[in-house]
């Protein structure tokens, strides 16, 4: 066809296919939610549905090994990520700037939003219960198309206006961090784990 794609946005989904390792992840999240007052009183304050760190602690690769060990294997998908996006790097490697827990409970939800100061964001998703809630990625260009038609409902996935991934446990996904994205409230009967992080 005569037509060609640009202003092209990068998805990486890949996994971290280790049962035993997420088992030991999922018992660290739920210790955090349990002990960290400050992150639980956060989430009461600000409406979340459930518990998050990301206002309370930013220390957890050193609290926990656990969690130092899921920066491991973080690692070489962000490397491979920056390279799949071109980015010119002068040789280095992009570093961890963030990292923090969420539990969510059932009918949790989170709105649209972006990562601001950082340049990859991404999710490990821990436990996924049947029903747990997609993650819709939005496009971009989406404010400027002001008199764009409806699109057809079989048109490939690079042209529609939102992605949903549906992730399960072990789904690494990996974006750049001004992509705006939010997470659906689903029908799920059991809390969603995952472990969110920003690198700069």
């Amino acid at each position: 066809m005569p037509s060609r794609s640009l202003f092209v946005t990068r998805l990486y989904e890949d996994r971290i296919d280790e049962p035993a390792f997420l088992a030991e992840l999922a018992d660290a999240c739920r210790a955090l939610a349990a002990e960290d007052r400050a992150g639980r009183a956060w989430s009461r304050d600000h409406g979340y549905r459930g518990y998050t760190s990301y206002a309370s602690l930013a220390d957890l690769p050193q609290r926990d090994p656990r969690f130092a060990d899921l920066v491991r294997r973080l690692a070489r998908h962000v490397a491979a990520f920056a390279g799949d996006c071109a980015f010119d790097l002068g040789g280095r490697r992009l570093k961890l700037d963030s990292l923090w827990v969420n539990v969510l409970k059932p009918g949790g939800a989170h709105g649209g939003h972006i990562h601001p100061h950082s340049v990859v964001s991404g999710t490990v998703y821990v436990v996924v219960p049947e029903g747990a809630g997609a993650l819709r990625l939005e496009d971009p260009r989406l404010p400027l198309m002001m008199a764009a038609p409806t699109l057809l409902e079989d048109a490939p996935d690079e042209l529609h206006r939102f992605v949903k991934v549906a992730p399960r446990p072990g789904t690494l996904l990996l974006w750049e961090s001004w992509l705006r994205h939010e997470v659906i409230a689903g029908t799920g009967r059991e809390e969603r784990i995952s472990v969110s992080f920003n690198y700069r």
